[in-house]
């Protein structure tokens, strides 16, 4: 938005000094600045959510393990089991 002011003024009688300002609105900074910190505001939301996911792939796998791990233990109770039934078999 441009501001203009016009001043007249009389120092002498008979002589005139006319100033002419002109202040412009800033040639669009404010709005080069609300786009960067949109563009930072959406890249620390992307950043946020590919690392929640990360952690989400992280915690299933973790889980995976221990759910195989218990499978694993109970095949090998189950052949101690069978081995057990089979030593006392005549």
């Amino acid at each position: 938005m441009a501001d203009e002011i016009h001043t007249t003024r009389e120092t002498h009688p008979g002589d005139t000094t006319i100033i002419h300002e002109t202040r412009s609105g800033g040639g669009g900074a404010g709005w080069f600045i609300a786009v960067i910190l949109v563009l930072a505001l959406v890249a620390g939301v992307w950043f946020f959510s590919q690392s929640n996911n990360s952690q989400t792939a992280r915690d299933n796998a973790i889980t995976n393990a221990a759910n195989n791990v218990g499978s694993a233990a109970k095949d090998v109770g189950d052949a101690a089991k069978d081995a057990a039934d089979n030593a006392t078999k005549p």
